[in-house]
């Protein structure tokens, strides 16, 4: 299975970006797909993941900026990066975490917001 993301750029501060995860697979065999980030100098984080129901979950740093969507029928998870600032640069990671607790990752796309 592999996990392919895109959407990463450069923005300025109070921008938008969206990215996009495509999975080589169907979306019914991840029980959680999400985003993680890791800044230069930093440990990866969670961002935002959502469950095979629907449920979301947000870092406390992005709620209220961030959306995570997903759609299992053509296996593919998003997030809405709105007023985004300097602190959320970072390479994201698309993540598809299977039922039986297995972790599939995507390449990363890089955020960068700079004025």
């Amino acid at each position: 299975v592999q996990l392919q993301a895109s959407g990463g750029g450069l923005v300025q501060p109070g921008g938008s970006l969206r990215l996009s995860c495509a999975a080589s697979a169907s979306g019914s065999i991840f029980s959680t797909m999400g985003w993680y980030r890791q800044a230069p100098g930093k440990q990866r984080e969670l961002v935002a993941f959502v469950t095979s129901g629907g449920n979301t979950n947000y870092a406390d740093s992005v709620k209220g900026r961030f959306t995570i969507s997903r759609e299992n029928t053509k296996a593919t998870v998003s997030l809405q990066m709105n007023s985004l600032k300097p602190e959320d640069t970072a390479l994201y990671y698309c993540n598809g975490h299977n039922f039986f607790g297995y972790d599939y990752w995507g390449q990363g796309t890089l955020v960068t917001v700079s004025s």
